[in-house]
């Protein structure tokens, strides 16, 4: 029988254990991507592991038998998603999440202070977390890429949602943290599904399949980390409004990309989502990722 090595997401911690962590955190964060490139939205370990994969490109043997259906619904759905085949859709559906969260990383960069403006490890710690964000789109685009989608275009959402965006970084922490760590969660959530989902979809195509799980494991890795991170800016109070939030979280989410409800059990996703513990992952994903002291037995 294997004993859990760690406690639900949701497991309390004092103030003094928070403040510990964001220490123990940024300490991390800076062995983990190495130097800021600011003006680039970059890190450089991030950059150099990036560059790796675009100077050792793996493609398809077998071409998309209809990438036309990709173009004409990954912005916005134009047929009817039940008519498509699963690889399309897994395709449409990845980059309308990876969309959300560019357009969301986007209007919270201008609102973060700089790293020269910043003056606490938290905010230290946000701008880098943003950064890591972006180094994400780009490997949603070269996972994109691999399976030959190489005219994509990373386009707005709708001018209302856009704006809601905008503003949503310029709410009070207290009004911020709790949405903030459940959207995290919901995108550890999505990609561990996701990862299950190449493994069925790209059997036929090993060497695709081993680099867009590659690609992925890239994100999982800092998107556990940033689900601690952002758990450790939350009090007892919000965190138990954290785990409520969960479900309409996730269906209001997901409701939004109806490739997600055809491709997955949502249900299932937002049961992972309230019991989600560290224990769930891989191991050679804990090892190098992060995860809060109070959540290891």
């Amino acid at each position: 029988m294997n004993v859990p090595k760690f406690r639900s997401i949701f497991t309390p911690a004092s103030k003094q254990e928070r403040t510990n962590n964001f220490e123990n955190y940024w300490l991390f964060t800076q062995h983990h991507n190495g130097e800021l490139l600011e003006e680039d939205k970059d890190l450089v370990k991030k950059r150099n592991k990036f560059n790796s994969f675009k100077d050792n490109p793996i493609q398809l043997r077998v071409p998309l038998a209809n990438p036309d259906a990709f173009y004409r619904n990954y912005v916005d759905m134009q047929d009817d998603p039940k008519t498509l085949d699963h690889m399309t859709l897994m395709l449409t559906g990845m980059y309308k999440f990876a969309r959300h969260e560019w357009v969301g990383i986007k209007g919270a960069w201008d609102a973060v202070p700089t790293m020269d403006n910043s003056h606490s490890i938290e905010d230290k710690i946000s701008r880098v977390h943003l950064a890591e964000e972006f180094c994400h789109v780009r490997l949603f685009d070269e996972m994109l890429r691999t399976c030959g989608l190489d005219k994509v275009e990373w386009v707005p959402l709708s001018p209302i949602k856009e704006k809601i965006y905008e503003q949503f970084p310029k709410f009070p922490d207290f009004l911020l943290d709790t949405p903030a760590f459940v959207t995290e969660l919901m995108g550890v959530t999505y990609y561990r599904h996701l990862n299950r989902l190449i493994d069925e979809l790209f059997v036929n195509e090993p060497e695709v399949r081993t680099r867009l799980k590659e690609l992925l494991d890239e994100i999982t890795i800092d998107e556990v980390a940033h689900v601690g991170q952002r758990r450790n800016f939350i009090g007892p109070i919000g965190i138990r409004v954290s785990k409520w939030l969960v479900k309409p979280f996730y269906t209001m989410f997901f409701n939004d990309i109806p490739e997600v409800g055809i491709l997955f059990d949502v249900k299932q996703m937002i049961t992972d989502g309230e019991s989600f513990d560290f224990n769930q992952l891989p191991d050679y994903i804990i090892e190098k990722s992060w995860v809060p002291s109070y959540c290891k037995v």
